[in-house]
């Protein structure tokens, strides 16, 4: 069980979360195609998606008292991800309706035995989330422990909610993916950076296939302006860098392996739960690994978000 005394639910501070809702169109195959090449797949299923929609859910799932900043398209879609904010007791105050813009969507392939996918989003209305949206916000952010945002917005739009955090003195958490160039001036105003092992290549240029490349990418972030680094490592665990300390954190072994789709974002909404209720940094990846060993055991991203006990009952073990 997760001790009490580095962590305090009754107390927890609320979490902002900024990011897409789409819907997930999953096709699990026998192997991912080659360009121009049709195979055949073994079974296909529709469900909620988007980082940031699925970090929301994981986070209330856990017990977070969660605000989702988004825009969805008033439509089949976006009606979904609104029945299921209601569901799952995610406040949607700051999630825009756009009558114009249709909601996004994501193609996943997964490769059938490995759980391994890649995948194509599109993040429709919610690309049209604007600076004034989350001035809207501002009171909420103030009020919160947590703001964490990804790479799925565009970027001024997420630096200008890094920057709304900052100034509101709050904890502000940059899960960057999709990967793509930042400004140091974005690093700098993120007190947590949580790349996977791609993404932190991409962004420093660096190789990460060993756990001293990862602890070099690591470096380069904070060099670049981050307070503190975790670099996801998927059954490795993960990374935690900092000024002070670099310590390597075990992943959680909760079951077979049968989609690593969801598991980044279930990482980061333990994450963003731990660190509203206090724990320290490494706790707090700790919490995040038992969360992600979980949600790699289901299929879906969103569905696959473990309730609290669940967690609770696996680090106990």
């Amino acid at each position: 069980m997760p001790d009490m005394r580095e962590s305090d639910v009754s107390v927890a501070k609320p979490i902002v979360i900024m990011g897409i809702f789409v819907v997930d169109l999953a096709f699990e195959t026998g192997r991912l195609p080659a360009w121009g090449e049709t195979v055949l797949g073994s079974a296909f299923r529709l469900g909620p998606g988007g980082k940031g929609s699925n970090q929301a859910i994981g986070a209330a799932r856990l017990g977070g008292r969660v605000s989702f900043i988004s825009r969805v398209g008033k439509d089949t879609f976006g009606e979904m991800g609104l029945r299921m904010y209601e569901a799952e007791g995610v406040n949607t105050e700051f999630v825009i309706v756009d009558g114009e813009r249709a909601t996004g969507a994501a193609a996943i392939l997964i490769e059938a035995g490995k759980g391994e996918n890649a995948i194509v989003v599109t993040p429709g209305a919610a690309s049209a989330l604007r600076t004034e949206d989350v001035d809207r916000a501002r009171g909420r952010i103030a009020e919160s422990a947590v703001f964490m945002t990804q790479l799925e917005l565009p970027v001024a739009v997420v630096e200008h909610g890094l920057r709304v955090a900052r100034e509101c003195g709050v904890a502000t958490v940059l899960n960057p993916a999709p990967a793509c160039a930042l400004e140091d001036a974005v690093f700098e105003l993120c007190d947590y950076v949580t790349p996977n092992e791609n993404e932190a290549a991409m962004l420093t240029g660096l190789p990460v296939a060993s756990m001293e490349d990862a602890e070099r990418a690591a470096t380069a972030l904070l060099g670049r302006g981050a307070k503190n680094v975790v670099v996801t490592l998927g059954a490795r665990g993960a990374l935690v860098k900092t000024a002070e300390i670099t310590e390597h954190v075990a992943a959680y072994d909760a079951g077979p392996v049968v989609d690593t789709t969801g598991a980044g974002d279930a990482f980061n909404a333990g994450l963003a739960v731990g660190l509203s209720e206090g724990m320290d940094l490494v706790r707090a990846v700790r919490f995040g690994c038992a969360v992600a060993g979980i949600s790699v055991t289901r299929p879906g991203t969103a569905p696959s978000m473990p309730q609290r006990d669940e967690v609770e009952r696996l680090m106990g073990k």
